[in-house]
């Protein structure tokens, strides 16, 4: 049933992600499915980069090496065999490339870390209500 299992991470907040990585493995282990980890880097404005577009393309390659380098210390702390872990990095935002990929892996469900809630979230973090809301798929909203 779960073959493909999502879970966007902010790889800068371990607290949401180590939460969400002990569900994915669980479902993934008892489903024999893949772990699909997505983290999205915020796209730089190209008016704050205008000049300095060599600049701009080293911090945005170091900003995507720096995520690999810590999904890939993320995936340390799942016991899946070798392979049915998959790394993903992109940019843009986070609800519309979750989506995205969901649809793209053929995901059976997306798995996310919610912050605690605020009046303005009623029940859930902003994002992970954004992604309840348009994903095409089950979404375990983890906290």
């Amino acid at each position: 049933m779960y073959k493909n299992i999502l879970v966007p991470v902010d790889v800068y907040e371990a607290g949401l992600t180590d939460k969400a990585l002990q569900h994915a493995q669980f479902l993934a282990q008892s489903a024999s499915g893949e772990v699909h980890l997505l983290h999205v880097m915020p796209t730089f404005s190209t008016e704050l980069t205008r000049g300095f577009i060599s600049d701009a393309r080293k911090m945005d390659e170091y900003m995507i090496n720096n995520s690999k380098e810590k999904l890939s210390a993320l995936v340390k702390k799942l016991n899946l065999p070798e392979g049915h872990v998959h790394l993903h990095v992109r940019s843009g935002n986070v609800r519309d490339e979750v989506i995205k990929l969901a649809d793209e892996i053929a995901a059976g469900a997306i798995i996310v870390g919610s912050r605690n809630p605020n009046i303005q979230t009623h029940l859930l973090g902003s994002e992970a209500a954004s992604i309840v809301r348009y994903a095409h798929v089950p979404v375990f909203v983890i906290r």
